[in-house]
């Protein structure tokens, strides 16, 4: 059994609710990353994407200077544990219809794993692990 830590992403980017749109943007780009952590109060409250950026502000028209990412994070965070195996990570993404899920070890969180982690890590000569595994382009 492949546990949830033998592949999950350790380095974490994590923004406030209060910080703005462009500042994700900007933190995703300097970090060659599609998503931060969004936290309050040091909990973790869900996953922005650039999708989410894209499709939930920029798309309604929200002003990414001023709208904050507690206006677009999904209210129902969805985490794995780092001792689940990795269908039951795919199972869950499946059922919540999510890309990325946070995972946390009593209640704190240590990484993320995303759908490209699991391609690479159960499909190795798919696709998506190709594209998952390969270094990303500016």
């Amino acid at each position: 059994m492949t546990t949830v830590e033998e592949f999950m992403t350790t380095r974490l980017v994590t923004m406030s609710c209060d910080d703005t749109l462009t500042e994700a943007a900007q933190k995703m780009r300097d970090s060659n990353i599609g998503d931060v952590i969004v936290t309050r109060d040091d909990n973790v409250v869900g996953v922005v994407t650039d999708r989410d950026i894209t499709v939930r502000a920029v798309a309604d028209m929200l002003d990414p200077q001023s709208a904050t990412l507690s206006q677009i994070v999904s209210s129902d965070l969805v985490t794995v544990s780092r001792q689940d195996d990795a269908l039951t990570a795919a199972d869950t993404m499946r059922a919540y219809g999510v890309r990325r899920l946070p995972v946390t070890d009593d209640g704190r969180l240590v990484g993320v794993v995303s759908i490209g982690d699991l391609a690479v890590e159960r499909e190795p000569e798919s696709v998506l692990a190709d594209i998952s595994a390969d270094d990303p382009n500016r």
